[in-house]
C-alpha cells in the first residue's frame, strides 16, 4: 500500500513550529510510519527539484508554517500548493502573520537601516545593506526580494486548514494527522481547535467577578502575580476573552496572562478589535468615582505598546494590515 506523501516547510518563523513535530516523542514514530515525508528542510535533506518532480496533488498535506516576507517563500509555497492536495497553515505565523508581522509597522528600507546600521552590536563602517544581486568579478550572487509587507499564508495562496498556536501543541498536531489519515477532517477553512474563547476554559475562571472594572493597567514585570487570581482583576491585560481556546492554557499555567496566539473564535474578524474592546469595556475606577477625561487618558497611557499588546500575533491578518508606506 502506498503511503501518503507529507511535506513540512518553514517560512517566516522562529522555528518552534519546528520543533513541536519533534515534541510529538514516540508519537513521530507513529507519523514516520504512517506517511512518507517528501519535503522537510530542517530535518531531511531534499531539495526544490524533489519537489518539481512529483505530479500536481501528489502530495496528500502540506504542512506549512511561518508568514511570507521574500520572494522565495512566496515562491515555494506556491509550489506546494501546486503539488499538494490540502495546504495547512501550521502555527500563528503562517494562520496570523505572527510575530514577523510585527514588521509591518515599518518598510524594508527603515528595518534594513536599523538591523545593518544603528543596533548597538553592529559593525559596519560603510553602511552596506543586502542586496538582491551583487557582482563579485566572476559571477553574480542573488537574494531574494525582501518584501515590504508580510502576509498570512493565505494571502499568498488557498490555505484548506489552519492549526493554530505559537507553537500548535502535539496534542492538536496529532489530531489534525490522525483526522487527515482516516478522512475525518471537518468543512475546509476550519481551525482545528476548539471554537469557544480561552475564558471558558481558563483555570482561574471562577475568580472572575460578574462585574469588573479595572482601575490601574499594570505589567507582569510590576507586580507579584497570584497564581489563583485573574489576571484581569490583578489589572494585567489577558487576551483570554478575544483568544480561542485549544493550547492547554499553557502560558496561563505558567502564571503570566494570555498574549492571543491562537487567534480568534469563528467569526471575528479582527482579534486585536475585538481585544480592545473588551479591555476598554473593563476600565474605569473602583466604586462611584465618575472617570474624568484626564483619568481615562491616564489609564490608556498605562497601556505601553497598543500594537504589540493587541495584535502581536495578528496584525497581517487584521484589518490594519500594515502602517501606511507613506
Amino acid at each position: 500500500m502506498t503511503k501518503p506523501k507529507v511535506a513540512f516547510y518553514w517560512n517566516a518563523s522562529c522555528g518552534g513550529c519546528e520543533e513541536t513535530v519533534v515534541d510529538l516523542n514516540e508519537d513521530i514514530l507513529k507519523v514516520a510510519d504512517a506517511v512518507d515525508i517528501v519535503l522537510w528542510p530542517v530535518a531531511l535533506d531534499f531539495k526544490r527539484k524533489d519537489v518539481e518532480a512529483l505530479g500536481d496533488k501528489e502530495i496528500a498535506v502540506s504542512f506549512i508554517n511561518g508568514a511570507i516576507r521574500t520572494e522565495e517563500q512566496e515562491d515555494i509555497v506556491k509550489l506546494l500548493r501546486q503539488k499538494s492536495g490540502l495546504v495547512v497553515a501550521f502555527g500563528a505565523c503562517a494562520h496570523l502573520g505572527g510575530i514577523p508581522g510585527l514588521g509591518n509597522l515599518w518598510t524594508r528600507d527603515t528595518i534594513f537601516h536599523r538591523a545593518y546600521k544603528e543596533t548597538p552590536s553592529t559593525e559596519n563602517p560603510q553602511g552596506t545593506v543586502p542586496q538582491e544581486k551583487t557582482d563579485i568579478g566572476i559571477g553574480e550572487l542573488t537574494l531574494p526580494e525582501f518584501y515590504d509587507t508580510v502576509k498570512t499564508l493565505d494571502q499568498t495562496i488557498p490555505v484548506d486548514y489552519y492549526l493554530p498556536g505559537c507553537p500548535p501543541p502535539p496534542n492538536l498536531v496529532m489530531n489534525a494527522v490522525n483526522a487527515i489519515l482516516k478522512g475525518q477532517l471537518p468543512e475546509k477553512g476550519a481551525v482545528l481547535a476548539p471554537n469557544k474563547a480561552q475564558c471558558d476554559t481558563c483555570p482561574r475562571n471562577e475568580t472572575k467577578p460578574e462585574k469588573l472594572s479595572i482601575a490601574e493597567i499594570k505589567r507582569p514585570w510590576q507586580i507579584k502575580i497570584d497564581p489563583e487570581r485573574c489576571f484581569l482583576l490583578q489589572g494585567l491585560i489577558c487576551l483570554g476573552p478575544a483568544t480561542r481556546s485549544g493550547c492547554g492554557e499553557t502560558c496561563i499555567r505558567a502564571n503570566m496572562p494570555c498574549r492571543g496566539c491562537f487567534g480568534p473564535v469563528d467569526g471575528v474578524i479582527d482579534q486585536g478589535a475585538r481585544a480592545l474592546s473588551v479591555i476598554a469595556s473593563l476600565l474605569g475606577l473602583e466604586g462611584e468615582k465618575k472617570m474624568t477625561e484626564e483619568d481615562v487618558k491616564k489609564l490608556i497611557d498605562q497601556i505601553a505598546d497598543p500594537v504589540g499588546t493587541f495584535y502581536r500575533f495578528s496584525l497581517p491578518s487584521s484589518l490594519l494590515r500594515r502602517k501606511r508606506m507613506e
